[in-house]
């Protein structure tokens, strides 16, 4: 489908929507930064407010979620200007000063922003690595482009990173004591299996292995349900045999 446009007047159009997204970009860091200073300086304390989200409520009329979401945006940017601005006072990067880093427009959402809130530290760290990497790869300082691209490839890799796995809970005596107990009821399950399956082999069901071992459990004082678990546990090798009976 053909337009009526013509390629100046969409070029104009175009270079008016970068501006527009440009001043996104601005209005999300300066948000940032007065959110930042305000929630630093507990400005609901003097105007009579409990809280940051009380408010933020009486104040703008947004929920508590958007309150607590702004400081997310807060601490994810000054994570990010940290980075930047750490590098900028130690290394050759051009137009990435203290006053320019922190005017910088990294091109991020909100959105983007309170993804990684939570991972702020990890994508300041990204940061920091690979400036550093770029800056001594080449005879050349970093330019704003440059650095711009840098942040927002470890904003998105921070993103789509899998998180680390949950750390195991600390072992207490009284755990270690319950896990070594169980791993001795699960190795005696077992013992007791490999005896039954020597008088009721595998292949018999456990109807038929019921009929041969009844004599042998009353002779060891075993409940027959409990051999049967037990040889079912020795059979398939998987603890949810012993489920209800043994354990």
């Amino acid at each position: 489908m053909r337009s009526s446009l013509t390629a100046d007047r969409a070029r104009q159009m175009t270079a008016h929507l970068r501006e527009a997204m440009d001043d996104v970009g601005r209005s999300v860091a300066v948000l940032a930064a007065r959110v930042r200073q305000a929630h630093a300086a507990r400005v609901w304390i003097p105007l009579g407010h409990r809280s940051w989200a009380s408010y933020c409520t009486a104040e703008f009329g947004i929920s508590r979620a958007q309150a607590y979401r702004l400081l997310d945006v807060a601490r994810s940017l000054t994570a990010i200007h940290g980075a930047v601005t750490a590098h900028a006072e130690g290394s050759r990067t051009r137009d990435t000063g203290p006053a320019a880093a922190a005017a910088l427009d990294y091109g991020l959402s909100q959105r983007a922003l309170i993804a990684v809130a939570s991972r702020a530290d990890d994508v300041s760290e990204l940061i920091t690595r690979r400036l550093a990497t770029l800056a001594h790869s080449g005879p050349k300082a970093l330019d704003v482009a440059t650095v711009r691209a840098v942040v927002r490839q470890a904003v998105r890799d921070a993103r789509t990173a899998q998180p680390p796995p949950p750390a195991d809970p600390p072992t207490t005596p009284t755990m270690a004591a319950l896990r070594a107990a169980a791993a001795d009821l699960y190795a005696s399950a077992h013992a007791i299996g490999e005896l039954m399956l020597e008088v009721a082999p595998a292949y018999l069901s456990d109807t038929e292995a019921a009929d041969v071992l009844a004599l042998l459990c009353e002779q060891i004082g075993e409940p027959l349900e409990h051999g049967l678990a037990a040889r079912r546990y020795a059979i398939s090798g998987d603890p949810r045999a012993l489920h209800g009976t043994v354990l």
